[in-house]
């Protein structure tokens, strides 16, 4: 599959890795719509990239991600491409006490949001050729981070959701491409985490992305570039031991 000429849809596309797969299809003739809840970040991208279109959408809110499908398709009918990106990670202490719609606010924004925008979205996605959807999960939905317990917990969920998805559509015509980035250079890695993260090496957004296309345009399903593949191995072949390490990354006893 060839990432050109599309018409692409990237959840949370305003900063982070949403923003650098942006510039990168942008760049590669591809018609490309990005959501986000912050109108001056989602500005500053548009300013940045004056190709770029611009929703602002809460991609955990039903109501808004109906609004935002009427309006979408009412503008762009050749949409072809989902990516599913938008999320937060957090480092959770669960010892301490907390609201449980503050415990949830993970589950809602990085399952229920691309479960949501799946659903809403598909039955058009399944009349256009070559149609995509991309789940943004991460190498820690193989082996948690306790540090970030719920995000943990989301991600292997949508991990989970992807494979079965990926079955159900078979023999539609769309794709379903589990994208699952290790630690990633991004404002969020180095202010949620930096006590933890401090000295940890992180991969730059640009290379994640670059990898990530070339791995669709290839045909892989589930792209995991560098420590995330590590992870998914080490989950199988030494489970205990990995979950070990990342406890003592985030200064907890295993």
């Amino acid at each position: 599959m060839k990432l050109s000429d599309k018409t692409v849809l990237i959840t949370g596309g305003s900063s982070g890795i949403g923003l650098a797969l942006a510039r990168q299809l942008l760049a590669r003739d591809n018609t490309v719509l990005v959501t986000g809840r912050d109108p001056a970040r989602l500005d500053a991208a548009r300013q940045a990239s004056p190709a770029l279109h611009t929703f602002q959408s809460d991609a955990s809110d039903p109501a808004a991600i109906a609004a935002l499908h009427r309006e979408v398709l009412a503008r762009f009918p050749a949409l072809d491409v989902l990516v599913n990106n938008a999320g937060i990670m957090r480092n959770l202490d669960l010892n301490t006490v907390r609201e449980p719609r503050d415990v949830l606010r993970e589950i809602d924004i990085n399952l229920r949001g691309p479960l949501l925008m799946t659903q809403q979205f598909l039955p058009h996605l399944k009349t256009r050729p070559g149609a995509l959807i991309v789940n943004v999960t991460s190498g820690l939905a193989f082996v948690p981070l306790p540090l970030s317990p719920v995000y943990c917990a989301a991600k292997a969920a949508l991990h989970s959701y992807t494979l079965s998805l990926r079955v159900q559509l078979r023999g539609t015509g769309v794709t379903v491409v589990e994208l699952a980035p290790p630690g990633t250079e991004t404002p969020l890695f180095r202010t949620e985490f930096e006590r933890e993260m401090k000295g940890q090496k992180a991969m730059d957004p640009a290379v994640l992305v670059r990898k990530a296309i070339a791995g669709i345009e290839s045909g892989r399903l589930e792209i995991r570039p560098g420590l995330a593949n590590v992870l998914k191995v080490m989950s199988r072949v030494a489970p205990a031991f990995m979950l070990g390490q990342m406890a003592r990354m985030s200064r907890l006893k295993p």
